[in-house]
């Protein structure tokens, strides 16, 4: 990637920073993002039923924005950091802290990568490959399931006060990420462990992954909320076809007396055509079994989304994905993990454009 005249001129004044002017290491500093804003057409989507016709940001990606840099420290060795913010195209607004999505420094060489700080986790750096929609705002549940709902099964995509390790051997890739708690407490509470292994070769992906993340502990009872996460998943790639396929077990054990676990597996399944210059066509299902309900009070929602997506150039594309929502037994669901639905379906359409830079 080139640099554009911002990069170079936040490279030109980190240099006159430096030291008395004296020589340094090899060093890389990049300005980068990506945006992404289009327009959704939603079903039961306001307390009334009625439908709504929004600008949003985010369709295909979050937009976001970024720097992130390398030093050559000799002998293999790199010093490495990365900052990353969210914007809300539709209004220009930050999307929270202003470094939400990154901030960490650490160090890269022959053993992988070790940072310190926030960034994501190796679960989701692994998961994230095996969403056929890509993590998509505007439709995935891939992350979590609809915002309707007591729960969403989803798992933690990034850490505060981390420490993160990724390395490779061979075709195999793997990792382990540590938030630490923090807590007067003791080191347990709030305390956040994730860890994946996955392989790759001759068209094949295959993956596993494990999450664990602490609550407090109650007083009343002595124990916490410890919430598990677990992921299997494959691809599948042949010629202009990509076949996706993953599970995740979700279960979050109470800490409060009388209060019940909470259950569900979510399964995803899907295919990737590009068979067509510039295009790439999208299909997949996302399905949750919600269990440890009472009788007939379990939604089990279904999210069935196609996509179309047309790359302009190698940075800019446009694209429109259809989807809809339904679920069981009178409850309500809807398509976004952000926004509730009313109603016990929702259809959407979003068509937008995406550029990265």
């Amino acid at each position: 990637m080139k640099k554009s005249t911002l990069t170079m001129a936040v490279s030109a004044a980190m240099a006159a920073c430096a030291l008395g002017g004296a020589a340094h290491a090899q060093s890389n500093v990049q300005v980068y993002g990506l945006i992404d804003a289009g327009v959704e057409s939603a079903s039961h989507a306001t307390p009334g039923g009625g439908s709504k016709t929004s600008v949003i940001s985010g369709g295909m990606n979050t937009s976001r924005w970024g720097l992130r840099g390398t030093e050559d420290l000799g002998g293999g060795l790199k010093a490495v950091f990365q900052l990353e913010g969210g914007i809300l195209l539709d209004t220009g607004a930050q999307d929270g802290p202003l470094f939400k999505r990154q901030a960490n420094v650490g160090l890269e060489g022959s053993f992988g990568r070790l940072v310190l700080g926030r960034s994501f986790t190796t679960v989701y750096d692994t998961v994230i490959s095996y969403d056929p929609m890509g993590f998509a705002p505007y439709y995935s549940w891939a992350t979590s399931g609809p915002a309707t709902g007591p729960s969403k099964y989803g798992f933690t995509t990034a850490f505060d006060n981390l420490i993160k390790y990724s390395g490779s051997t061979g075709d195999f890739k793997y990792g382990a990420t540590y938030g630490m708690g923090e807590q007067t407490t003791g080191q347990s509470d709030s305390r956040k462990m994730a860890g994946n292994v996955a392989y790759a070769a001759n068209g094949l992906g295959l993956m596993a992954t494990w999450e664990r993340i602490n609550g407090n502990t109650v007083a009343a009872t002595g124990n916490r909320d410890e919430n598990t996460v677990y992921h299997l998943g494959a691809t599948y790639e042949t010629g202009p076809l990509k076949f996706y396929g993953v599970v995740r077990d979700y279960k979050l054990v109470a800490g409060k007396a009388a209060t019940p676990d909470v259950k569900a597996t979510t399964w995803w399944a899907g295919v990737a055509y590009k068979g067509i210059p510039n295009t790439t066509l999208t299909g997949a299902v996302y399905r949750i079994n919600v269990k440890n309900v009472l009788a007939g009070k379990d939604a089990d929602p279904t999210l069935y989304v196609a996509r179309y997506r047309y790359a302009l150039s190698k940075r800019t594309d446009v694209y429109v994905a259809a989807a809809y929502a339904k679920s069981k037994n009178g409850q309500l669901t809807g398509l976004s993990r952000d926004d509730a639905g009313f109603d016990t379906n929702q259809r959407g359409v979003v068509t937008g454009i995406q550029h990265r830079f």
